[in-house]
């Protein structure tokens, strides 16, 4: 089971082929372009394909991307939608949570949902502080919005008294619930949540950020998504698109991104669908998921790489799904052609996590030689770590590794034994070829 080494084959074949030149294109689209007036006379529908890019890890502020475009939008000449704010989810096909994900893993931020307008990573934040004693807990959720419903239930307890508090989001409803106790002097508590249906959370966003330009819109927001995958109705009036590709594949990898591998997963299934590249299980590429294309789309890659086909089992994207299997030798094959083939060999490199510098690895490795010199992936889950990369020897030879533990409770016994088998590889003065 290889955790988030999943991520490994899911991000290569991205690289590959989507290839470093690849952005996501959000499209604008209304009935008819504006009057002479600016009106739009119906919906401003935004028609998204996963930029995962409109997110605080890019610019430190995910409303600055709202804000880039809403701007888009009045440099449109647009002064009044008499219409709905329409977030169209429709892009990408099947269900949006992948499959063999955990129930209880839905509520946080690694397990938020795959959606084609997912804004500041389809999350919230939420915190809760201490209020007067006796009274309602004070719930704060980050960016404040109409489509989360909270209960806050919370009551403030005397000082001293050990703190009881549970913060629970209803599965594939947008209601969190807050209860329990909090003692006055209490440091608080602050978590991520998942949105689910974030294309809804997206117009609503929207909406209050093109009134607040002076945009007059004369209706409310909404979420719409067809299953079939089909084109909005009227015209595209206008497109905005993503982050470049390498920024984006860094900030899947280095922090282990969930929702990001996953969305690179299903956009490698849409390629695939418009190359009449078929799933191989019988259904037709016209019915097929998302995510049952972007499998085949990965399948087929590291076919071509020479990866043994019995070398992965694959259910998702991003490693959250338990039922994945892999062999530590096809992440060598993986990691050896990525290195000395792939024609974009520097921006795979670039997307991995560094010993002791940032992403997982940031806290591992430092003041030893593999600090700033082994790059690779890590992957954690429960009973669950690995480690896979490539580092330099003392004699300053490039080695591939791959190491998975499975079936150890322990998670400092898991990490202590991966950390001290990278270092004996740094530190090793002889040489293998």
């Amino acid at each position: 089971m290889p955790a988030s080494n999943m991520k490994n084959f899911t991000v290569a074949t991205a690289i590959e082929k989507l290839t470093p030149d690849f952005r996501f294109v959000t499209s604008i689209y209304a009935p008819a372009s504006p009057d002479s007036e600016g009106t739009i006379n119906g919906d401003l529908r935004i028609y998204g394909r996963g930029d995962v890019s409109m997110s605080d890890r890019f610019n430190g502020d995910g409303s600055k991307s709202l804000d880039a475009l809403a701007y888009k939008i009045v440099s449109l000449g647009i002064k009044r939608i008499t219409g709905d704010i329409v977030g169209d989810d429709s892009y990408f096909r099947g269900f949006p949570i992948p499959g063999g994900w955990e129930w209880d893993d839905l509520q946080w931020s690694y397990g938020a949902e795959v959606s084609g307008l997912p804004l500041n990573d389809s999350v919230i934040d939420i915190s809760v502080k201490p209020g007067p004693e006796g009274y309602a807990c004070t719930v704060k959720m980050t960016p404040y919005n109409p489509v989360i419903r909270v209960n806050n239930l919370c009551v403030t307890s005397a000082a001293g008294i050990k703190r009881n508090l549970n913060v629970h989001k209803e599965i594939d409803r947008n209601i969190l619930t807050v209860t329990g106790t909090m003692p006055l002097g209490d440091g608080g508590f602050s978590g991520t949540v998942s949105v689910s249906r974030p294309a809804e959370l997206f117009a609503a966003l929207l909406r209050q950020k093109l009134i607040e330009k002076g945009i007059t819109v004369g209706g409310n927001y909404r979420y719409e998504r067809r299953i079939d995958g089909s084109l909005p109705a009227g015209v595209e009036i206008g497109k905005f698109e993503s982050a470049s590709f390498a920024s984006i594949t860094a900030n899947t990898m280095k922090p282990s991104q969930n929702m990001y591998t996953e969305t690179l997963l299903w956009t490698l299934g849409e390629q695939a669908r418009n190359s009449n590249v078929t799933p191989g299980n019988g259904t037709p590429v016209s019915t097929a998921d998302s995510s049952e294309l972007g499998i085949a789309a990965v399948k087929k890659f590291l076919i071509e790489i020479g990866v043994a086909p019995d070398g992965i089992v694959q259910y998702d994207g991003s490693g959250l799904s338990r039922h994945n299997l892999i062999t530590p030798a096809a992440v060598v094959q993986l990691y050896t052609y990525m290195a000395k083939q792939s024609r974009f060999s520097q921006v795979w490199r670039d997307s991995l996590t560094i010993g002791g510098v940032d992403g997982t690895l940031r806290n591992r490795f430092r003041g030893t030689r593999a600090q700033a010199n082994v790059r690779g992936k890590t992957g954690t889950i429960d009973q669950v770590s690995a480690l896979s990369g490539y580092i330099k020897t003392a004699a300053g030879e490039e080695l591939v590794f791959s190491m998975v533990v499975n079936g150890v409770a322990s998670n400092p016994a898991r990490v202590s034994l991966l950390d001290e088998l990278v270092l004996h590889l740094a530190n090793f003065t002889g040489k293998i070829d």
